[in-house]
C-alpha cells in the first residue's frame, strides 16, 4: 500500500477509487497544504506536487522523481491583482512597490515573476515581496528583497488597506474592486503560449525513489486511465514528450530566478 497525497480533480476521480493499492491522505485545505510533509518529512510514496517545489526539492537532494502527468495547469496572468479602488496601477509601476504572495517559492508566484520580467521588463529585485509562509523546502532561502508579513496579517486585508500595492493570489477574488493587474489576462496568456509553445505547469505527480520502476509505471498507467475516464480534458498533457517543452520552460523560469542553482535537463527529473 502506497501512502498517497492526491487532490480531487476530474482526472484523478477514478484513480482515487484504487484504495486497495493506495492509502489516500485526507488533507484539510487541499494537497498544497501538505507539500511540506512531502519534501520535509518524506511522508508520501506518491504525491501531487507543484513543479517549482519539486525543482527546488530536487536541487536539495529530496528523494523524489517526476511522473509525466499533469493534474493542474493554467496561464497565471489573471492571478496578479490590485485594488482598483485605490487608483490605477500597471505592471511597469511595480518598481518600489510592495507585492504580497503566500510564499516566495510557490509556483504561481514564480510564473508571475517570469511574466513581469519577460513581458513587462520589470526588475524583480526592485519590488518588495511580502510573504506569509515559509517555503515548502526547508533549505530554500528567500532573496534579500523578501519580507515576512507581521503575524496575523492576511494578504487580501493588507491589499484592501493599502498595505500592499498588489498581490499574487491562488484564486480570483469576488470583490469587484480587486482586478487583474495585467490587462486582458486571457489574451496575454494566449500570446504567451504562442510565443513559448508551452503551458504554464502547476501540479504534476511525483513518486519516492524507493518506489520500484514497475510500481511507478503502474501508478502512471492508472493515472492515464483515470484521465481517459474523465474525457481527456484539455491543458493536462501526459507523457514525457508531450511535456518536454513545458518542463524546459518551467526549468528556465526557476533557474533565471535563482530558485535552483542550475538548469536541469528534463530527463533528470525522471531519474
Amino acid at each position: 500500500m502506497l501512502n498517497t497525497l492526491m487532490g480531487d480533480y476530474p482526472v484523478t476521480k477514478q484513480f482515487k477509487t484504487h484504495t486497495a493499492k493506495f492509502a489516500f491522505a485526507e488533507v484539510k485545505g487541499g494537497p498544497a497544504s501538505a507539500f511540506k510533509r512531502v519534501v520535509r518529512d518524506l511522508e508520501f510514496d506518491v504525491a501531487e506536487m507543484a513543479i517549482m517545489t519539486h525543482l527546488i526539492a530536487k536541487a536539495n537532494g529530496k528523494p523524489y522523481r517526476l511522473l509525466p502527468f499533469v493534474v493542474l495547469a493554467r496561464f497565471q496572468h489573471p492571478f496578479l491583482v490590485y485594488n482598483a479602488a485605490r487608483g490605477p496601477l500597471a505592471p511597469e509601476d511595480l518598481h518600489g512597490k510592495r507585492v504580497g504572495v503566500r510564499s516566495y517559492s510557490v509556483t504561481t508566484g514564480a510564473w508571475i515573476r517570469h511574466i513581469l520580467a519577460e513581458e513587462h521588463r520589470v526588475d524583480l529585485s526592485r519590488i518588495q515581496w511580502i510573504t506569509f509562509e515559509e517555503a515548502h523546502v526547508a533549505e530554500f532561502r528567500d532573496p534579500p528583497n523578501v519580507q515576512r508579513a507581521p503575524a496575523g496579517k492576511e494578504v487580501m486585508a493588507m491589499l484592501a488597506a493599502g498595505e500592499l500595492d498588489a498581490a499574487i493570489v491562488g484564486a480570483i477574488p469576488k470583490d469587484e474592486s480587486i482586478q487583474p493587474l495585467i490587462r486582458n489576462p486571457e489574451e496575454a496568456g494566449k500570446r504567451w503560449a504562442e510565443k513559448h509553445g508551452a503551458l504554464q505547469l502547476n501540479h504534476l505527480v511525483v513518486v519516492k525513489n524507493s518506489v520500484s520502476r514497475d510500481m511507478a509505471d503502474e501508478v502512471y498507467r492508472l493515472l492515464v486511465e483515470s484521465k481517459k475516464a474523465a474525457g481527456n480534458p484539455p491543458m493536462l498533457p501526459h507523457g514525457l514528450e508531450a511535456n518536454r517543452r513545458n518542463l524546459e520552460v518551467a526549468i528556465d523560469c526557476a533557474y533565471k530566478q535563482a530558485l535552483i542553482p542550475r538548469r536541469f535537463a528534463v530527463d533528470e527529473l525522471f531519474e
